[in-house]
C-alpha cells in the first residue's frame, strides 16, 4: 500500500460551515481510497466532543468557561451571517431540503468510513481537555511532531 494516497486536515476553526468542509472533504477523500487523518486543534476540537450542548468541561473555572461556550456540533455558530445563532439551523434545512448530507450525518459517515480522527495534545492541554472528553473515535491524541509524521507524503489542508 505504499501508492495510497493520503490527505490530512488540520480543523482548527469550531464554526459549522467550515467543519462541513472538513468532514466533506474527509468523507470524500476516504470514500475514494484515500488514508484520511483530521487533526482537530482548539475550536476544532469542539466537533468532537463526547458531550454535546454546553456543558462545564474542563480543569479549572477559566478553561470549564471555555468548555461551556464549546457546545459541540449542534450548538456550532456559521463564519458568517450566523444570525444570533440560525445561521446553522437555516443551512440544515437548505442541506436537507436538497439531500446534501448535514454535518452531523458527515461526521457518522466519516466514523463509518475509518477516517482517522485525532485530538491535538497542546490544545487540549490549554483547554483543560483530556480523551475522555471526546467521542470513543478519537484515534490517538497527538503532538505536532507526530501529526507532522502521519501526514508525510500526503496532502495537508488547513481549515
Amino acid at each position: 500500500m505504499g501508492n495510497q494516497k493520503k490527505l490530512s486536515i488540520i480543523a482548527f476553526s469550531g464554526d459549522f460551515d467550515k467543519l462541513t468542509a472538513v468532514f466533506t472533504l474527509a468523507t470524500g477523500a476516504s470514500a475514494v481510497g484515500y488514508e484520511t487523518n483530521i487533526f482537530f486543534t482548539f475550536w476544532g476540537l469542539d466537533a468532537i466532543k463526547r458531550k454535546q450542548g454546553r456543558a462545564f468541561i474542563g480543569s479549572n473555572w477559566l478553561t470549564r468557561l471555555f468548555g461551556f461556550m464549546m457546545g459541540g456540533l449542534h450548538v456550532t455558530p456559521t463564519s458568517r451571517f450566523n444570525f444570533f445563532g440560525a445561521g446553522p439551523r437555516i443551512f440544515r434545512r437548505l442541506m436537507k431540503k436538497n439531500n446534501v448530507a448535514t454535518l452531523e450525518e458527515l461526521v457518522e459517515a466519516a466514523k463509518v468510513l475509518g477516517v482517522n480522527l485525532y485530538a491535538c495534545e497542546m490544545a487540549m492541554h490549554v483547554l483543560g481537555l483530556t480523551k475522555d472528553d471526546f467521542i470513543p473515535e478519537v484515534k490517538d491524541v497527538l503532538g505536532v511532531a507526530s501529526f507532522l509524521q502521519l501526514s508525510d507524503g500526503g496532502q495537508t489542508l488547513f481549515i
